[in-house]
């Protein structure tokens, strides 16, 4: 296999159930109950393995309300992956359910866009309403890995290594990136929260915790144009339809680990 093909996995660890509706703004006509489920990627390859945002831990699920299926850590040792061997970890951005577990890559830099590390630790944070995705312990141990030399931070668009790209998009939060991998199946694009489900790209519709409402749609955009412009190539940050339409990794991982870097059977 090409030093550039790698593979990609979408690890399911947690999961919270509120109403449809919560899921957009101005609300949605169905009023039914549904869930979103919590994600961490790995992107395994001839560069190592990369993993994409940390999740959060027990202590934050209790304190926010959601429920822990999978421990991070438990589950990317399910997929072989030894948290403590890993030295590369891309931080899509700062909220709490994608920031936490602070100590489970004692070894990894952090990869971040400057906007995002900007935005979380300036004055934006004296607002009320745009901290509330935030977690002050969070940021205080993404502040302590700067200091720690853990960190590299990008402006806008950069390869990672061959094959692997990261692509700053905003919106959701101000400094949001995704990571576009080369696969056996052309481009996969995890779109962490630039896209949280299926539905917002398809309906042009935007998750109610947002920075900039213009700067989300555009993503969408972006997000198709780095998959080659396939929708079946964007991969979105809490869809519980992605577990299922992604063979699982292997035998015993259905609806937990699936494999993204081949075709969807659903």
């Amino acid at each position: 296999m090409s030093d550039d093909i790698h593979e990609v996995f979408a690890v399911a660890y947690a999961s919270h159930a509120r109403k449809r509706s919560e899921n957009y703004i101005f609300g949605d006509p169905h009023d039914e109950m549904t869930s979103i489920t919590y994600y961490v990627w790995a992107i395994k390859g001839a560069h190592g393995t990369f993993i994409v945002d940390t999740g959060f831990d027990e202590a934050a699920a209790k304190e926010r309300g959601r429920t822990i299926v999978h421990p991070v850590g438990d589950s990317l040792k399910a997929l072989g992956i030894e948290p403590s061997e890993v030295k590369n970890v891309v931080a899509t951005h700062m909220h709490w359910d994608h920031a936490g577990n602070h100590d489970l890559f004692p070894n990894a830099r952090y990869h971040i866009q400057d906007e995002e590390m900007a935005y979380a630790t300036g004055r934006c944070m004296c607002h009320k309403m745009l901290r509330v995705p935030f977690g002050e312990a969070d940021v205080h141990a993404m502040v302590r890995k700067v200091f720690a030399y853990r960190c590299e931070f990008h402006n806008g668009s950069e390869e990672l290594a061959p094959g692997i790209s990261v692509h700053k998009i905003g919106g959701h939060s101000k400094g949001l990136q995704c990571v576009r991998v080369k696969t056996q199946r052309g481009p996969v694009v995890v779109a962490s929260d630039c896209c949280h489900l299926y539905s917002h790209m398809d309906e042009g519709r935007v998750f109610p915790i947002t920075y900039s409402v213009g700067d989300t749609l555009e993503g969408y955009k972006t997000l198709q144009k780095l998959a080659g412009g396939s929708r079946q190539h964007v991969v979105p940050g809490h869809d519980p339809e992605v577990v299922k339409r992604y063979p699982a990794a292997k035998p015993g991982l259905e609806n937990w680990i699936v494999r993204l870097d081949v075709e969807p059977t659903g």
